[in-house]
């Protein structure tokens, strides 16, 4: 073999190497879109909207009606494509959907065990990713209790607050939101033995433990109390990364408030539920299971730069990335967009 033909080869063989290590982006885009963009007149256009200025590949929706025909995924994906994107929409679950830019591959039958998600999956880069889009319980928030709020019959006031952390959790263990992200966990574990991709998004109804630790304990009404929320303490101890908190972790400078949003188009009094108190929390998430090559390279809110405290719109002060809408926000939550990287 003469030396040209070895350097050929060797080209060749590299050539080989770096295109089986090939790198693709997984943009995920995860929303609460209110009652179904029902709350605020041309809703449905602005949750169209916000899908076209991020352009996601993956989009985790929740709080979607059932028995809508068409499935408001259908509706978004036709509306979508008259711009020129195509997107696969599942069927509703749970009062969640997912639309996609990869093509869907669902059960002929929704399982039956997720109770508060729907799953699907996708094939990014020839590896399989598992989709969960998520709506745990909102009964008995307890994340109000420090607020003097009651968490099963919002916006009427306690006598005075509860900081006693064995009732906290036992007025949260009264919803099913352990329930709900439990049955995820299980049912994900399976796939990730066979070396899947886990992503979980959602509005799950309840803070996260890394966000209620001594250096908040003095901020937003949490009088003083640290709390291990439950459902972000299962998903952690089950090995999964939240993806936000993983990039920024300082929850002081980065709080990343998703609830309440200040929408400007929507009545002040549907924004909020504690108007004597700060109320302000992270409940929406994306969630992903740390397998080899993959990896989260930016993650940033999407939604107006503004929240609500003691019942009044005050603009956000925090370091957070925010996104804001071109149009109409269709939601009292904010959004979550994040960028991961899929090695093969």
């Amino acid at each position: 073999m003469n030396k040209y033909n070895t350097v050929f080869l060797a080209l060749i063989s590299l050539l080989s190497v770096s295109c089986s290590k090939k790198a693709a982006d997984l943009k995920v885009l995860q929303l609460n879109v209110w009652m179904q963009a029902t709350m605020l007149p041309n809703a449905p256009q602005g949750v169209i909207d916000i899908i076209d200025q991020t352009d996601p590949d993956v989009v985790f929706l929740c709080e979607l009606n059932a028995g809508t025909e068409p499935p408001f995924t259908h509706y978004l994906s036709e509306e979508l494509r008259s711009r020129g994107k195509n997107y696969y929409a599942d069927t509703h679950h749970a009062g969640n959907g997912i639309l996609s830019k990869y093509e869907l591959v669902n059960d002929s039958e929704p399982n039956l065990n997720l109770k508060y998600a729907v799953k699907s999956s996708i094939k990014v880069n020839n590896r399989t990713v598992i989709l969960y889009s998520a709506h745990l319980d909102a009964g008995n928030y307890a994340a109000y209790l420090t607020r003097g709020y009651n968490p099963s019959a919002w916006s009427v006031k306690l006598e005075t607050p509860v900081t006693d952390t064995d009732s906290i959790q036992k007025y949260s263990r009264l919803s099913k939101r352990n329930e709900g992200i439990e049955a995820v966990i299980a049912d994900a574990k399976t796939e990730i033995s066979k070396g899947h991709i886990v992503l979980i998004g959602g509005d799950f109804n309840e803070p996260s433990h890394l966000d209620w630790q001594a250096d908040t304990k003095d901020l937003r009404d949490h009088r003083g109390v640290t709390f291990n929320w439950e459902v972000s303490t299962m998903l952690q101890q089950a090995g999964y990364t939240d993806s936000y908190r993983s990039l920024y972790l300082d929850v002081v400078t980065h709080p990343a408030i998703t609830w309440p949003a200040g929408n400007k188009d929507a009545k002040l009094e549907r924004l909020y539920y504690a108007p004597e108190a700060d109320e302000q929390d992270r409940i929406d998430f994306v969630y992903y299971y740390p397998q080899a090559g993959v990896t989260v390279t930016d993650a940033c809110l999407v939604g107006p730069k503004a929240t609500i405290n003691h019942g009044q719109m005050v603009t956000d002060d925090t370091q957070d990335n925010i996104l804001e809408p071109t149009g109409i926000w269709p939601s009292d939550h904010k959004g979550n967009l994040v960028t991961l990287v899929i090695n093969r």
